[in-house]
């Protein structure tokens, strides 16, 4: 599956211009649905600051959190790629600090997890280890590990995710906090340990990898996949 092209097209909301795929199967893991709107009926009044709607102050929606708001509660526009919007959006004051911190994660992280890095690679609980390069997919929805030989992980049936630090065994629970992931500790971490499920099973397998020679961009990456699992978490629980 994940060879096949992933087409995009326009699509027009109530909230603006979405770029989403042809297929919504393909849709990016990290990516939110659009909210239901709060009914204007059920909101007489702002949900942020209590002011009462009339012809003067006129209600508006938030785009990420589909609540409504006066306009100075929510006057900000910010870009969401999470929802694929193509241009920023008005959102409340909440989300848009939100959207802004996420933003860091598609302007930054998001390259290095797809340019990729080396890792030493070792399936289940062998002791053969294969050097092979990991990268994220550009469609977001697979983690690629190539070297002599080549396999995936769906980014969907992981079901958990542990990056560890120096000093840490594989086994251990040393999952960096989410500051420190990629602010001035990203030299930290040194491995991850992925439980998933294969495509077409229902068996949990586990994959550990270790840094390999270049320990700097290989923390680099952990940090921003350490980054993106928090992003794949939220969107498996909206």
């Amino acid at each position: 599956m994940s060879s096949v092209p992933d087409g995009k097209k326009l699509v027009r909301s109530p909230s603006g211009l979405r770029m989403m795929p042809e297929n919504g199967a393909f849709n990016s893991p990290f990516s939110l649905d659009e909210p239901q709107w709060v009914p204007d009926k059920d909101c007489p009044r702002c949900m942020q600051c209590d002011t009462k709607f009339d012809f003067i102050r006129r209600k508006h929606h938030c785009r990420r959190c589909g609540r409504c708001f006066c306009d100075k509660c929510c006057s900000k526009k910010a870009a969401l790629p999470r929802m694929s919007f193509v241009d920023p959006v008005r959102q409340c004051g909440d989300c848009s600090l939100l959207s802004q911190k996420e933003g860091d994660f598609y302007d930054k992280q998001l390259k290095v997890l797809l340019a990729g890095s080396i890792f030493l690679v070792t399936l289940g609980v062998s002791n053969k280890s294969e050097t092979m390069t990991c990268r994220l997919a550009n469609n977001h929805r697979y983690m690629f590990l190539d070297g002599e030989s080549h396999f995936e992980v769906e980014l969907s049936r992981i079901s958990s995710m542990q990056i560890q630090t120096d000093g840490t065994s594989p086994g251990e629970n040393d999952l960096l906090d989410n500051q420190c992931a990629y602010e001035g500790c990203a030299s930290r971490a040194s491995g991850m340990l992925v439980h998933y499920k294969p495509m077409g099973s229902q068996d949990t397998q586990q994959l550990h990898l270790e840094a390999a020679d270049d320990k700097k961009a290989a923390a680099l990456w952990l940090a921003a996949m350490h980054k993106g699992a928090k992003l794949l978490y939220e969107a498996k629980d909206q």
